[in-house]
């Protein structure tokens, strides 16, 4: 029986990834639940499980006294010696318990326990095991589908993907491997929540690392990162090396090392955007894949004005303004977009209306010039203006 226990405890923890002791643990506390189902709460008791026989010791302390009356807490001086010689009337004595004497509820009891602490201690072995794995990618497979969610297996973990953090054109199957990102890991009433995602920025940045050896020697870094997913991504990137090309290596020999990453991604695509400080460049660059012919900034308001080429404009603004939207978010900057021909339009209205005040502050001098005289030579009870003086010409009004 003793070597059937050991072995059972070994496979167990094998199979659900729980260290040895903290199964003999759970099983001496699920042993202690049903000796004090049988005995009472009032009592002391110490149980110990041999970790290489499987032993099991089980002891209650007991009072010695000279004919016990109470066979739970008491213990005669005569059994009491027994145990121990050096035992007198008063003394305490650990007085062992035949595991035999549990009844039929009290071994339920512990069976009960024993499952309840075992399901505890395998949440808390998965949790530990994936809390630091957070941001990381991981490889699973589809379980089922329900609520909103998918289920991946991860090993002997479940994993959570919800259907909204899936790219837009993918149905996946039961039984299906799939990549993902972990984006969260946390303790929940319900045990530990793995949640997955193939949307988050980061799952993009990970492909990158793992696909592109600089990027995971940090050679090259990804500088920023935005991303819309299902559609496209932009990415800045630097490189530490000054004889290392951080596009280059991103893309790879005739685009194989970004062409796998497009394929992960059933594919979105992909701009690789060279950083830099200068902000003109870093904003026409940002842009791409349209072609820019002049920028105008506002460093302190953060905004910047962008002319292209006619034929360029719907290219620049992107579908539903997507390009010009992930540009903003990639560099931080507010853009206005506008082509060739509305921005002359709109100087030859500024100049326009700029000429137009202009002439209106000389007339309005002219007017009133003029009639400040008349003024002053009016009628002096009511210094009433004469509106068409002499003196003044018709365009004063």
């Amino acid at each position: 029986m003793n070597r059937e226990l050991i072995h059972i405890i070994e496979q167990m923890s094998k199979e659900r990834g729980i260290p040895k002791e903290s199964i003999v643990g759970t099983l001496e506390s699920a042993l202690l639940s049903a000796v004090r189902k049988k005995y009472g709460m009032q009592l002391e008791i110490k149980i110990k499980i041999d970790n290489k026989t499987g032993e099991i010791s089980i002891t209650a302390l007991k009072k010695v006294v000279q004919k016990a009356t109470n066979q739970i807490e008491e213990i005669s001086l005569k059994d009491a010696q027994a145990i121990d010689p050096s035992k007198v009337i008063d003394d305490m004595v650990e007085s062992p318990i035949a595991i035999e004497n549990f009844g039929r509820i009290a071994a339920q009891t512990a069976k009960q326990v024993l499952f309840q602490r075992v399901r505890e201690a395998e949440k808390e072995a998965i949790f530990e095991e994936y809390k630091d794995k957070a941001g990381q990618i991981v490889s699973g497979v589809v379980i089922r589908k329900e609520k909103g969610n998918y289920y991946v297996a991860l090993g002997r973990a479940e994993a959570t993907l919800p259907i909204k953090s899936t790219l837009p054109t993918e149905n996946l199957k039961r039984g299906e491997t799939v990549r993902s990102y972990i984006e969260e890991v946390k303790i929940t009433p319900k045990g530990p929540l793995i949640l997955l995602s193939r949307t988050h920025p980061n799952y993009v940045m990970e492909l990158f690392k793992m696909e592109i050896p600089e990027i995971y020697e940090g050679l090259v870094v990804i500088k920023n990162i935005v991303r819309e997913a299902g559609d496209r991504t932009k990415l800045t990137v630097y490189s530490k090396n000054p004889m290392v090309d951080p596009v280059g290596a991103c893309v790879g020999m005739k685009g194989t090392r970004v062409q796998s990453i497009v394929r992960e991604l059933k594919g979105e695509r992909i701009d690789i955007i060279p950083w830099t400080e200068d902000l003109r460049v870093l904003i026409a660059k940002a842009l791409s894949p349209a072609s820019i012919e002049s920028i105008g900034i506002n460093e302190e308001g953060k905004s910047a004005i962008v002319v292209v080429n006619d034929q360029q404009l719907s290219l620049a603004i992107g579908k539903r303004g997507q390009n010009v939207r992930l540009a903003m978010k990639l560099t931080g900057w507010d853009i206005e977009i506008f082509s060739e021909t509305e921005y002359n339009k709109m100087k030859k209205g500024e100049a326009e209306a700029q000429l137009e005040d202009i002439q209106g502050k000389k007339v309005t001098k002219n007017y009133l010039d003029c009639h400040s005289r008349d003024l002053l030579s009016g009628n002096p009870e009511t210094r009433e203006l004469d509106p068409r003086s002499k003196d003044c010409g018709d365009d004063t009004l």
